[in-house]
């Protein structure tokens, strides 16, 4: 098996960055299609825990915008041709706050990349000395 795979890992960082583009447009559209959708597919986010596409979908359509974001380091891995993991270090523009969400996405047959499992969480203050850099 090659881990990080140059060809693999560009790939996840297109499916990454399409999903970044519509965080920060609210399209509901991009965001559902990135997600398996299947009763397995789970995400924790900062404020409800998510299992199955239809939660995740139900819960999309309260959202009326992300709060903004910027990132501050992405970090992706991948495991042979059809796996990845995707982490994002990002800071919140409105509160400072410092977040990270990570992403496991599979390449399916009938669905191409897409995320299978993610969470999400805000560090407990907007202190960004408490990030550790590896």
């Amino acid at each position: 098996m090659q881990i990080d795979d140059p060809a693999v890992i560009a790939e996840a960082r297109t499916v990454f960055d399409r999903y970044e583009a519509a965080i920060a447009t609210n399209d509901g559209a991009v965001l559902d299609a990135s997600f398996w959708p299947d009763a397995r597919t789970v995400r924790f986010g900062v404020t409800e825990i998510l299992y199955g596409i239809e939660a995740i979908r139900a819960f999309r359509a309260t959202v009326a915008r992300y709060a903004p974001r910027v990132q501050r380091k992405v970090h992706i891995t991948s495991f042979g041709q059809d796996f990845a993991c995707t982490h994002l270090e990002y800071q919140r523009v409105d509160s400072g706050l410092v977040g990270r969400e990570t992403k496991i996405m599979v390449r399916l047959p009938e669905h191409g990349w897409r995320v299978v499992s993610a969470h999400v969480s805000l560090l407990a203050e907007a202190d960004p000395g408490r990030v550790a850099r590896g």
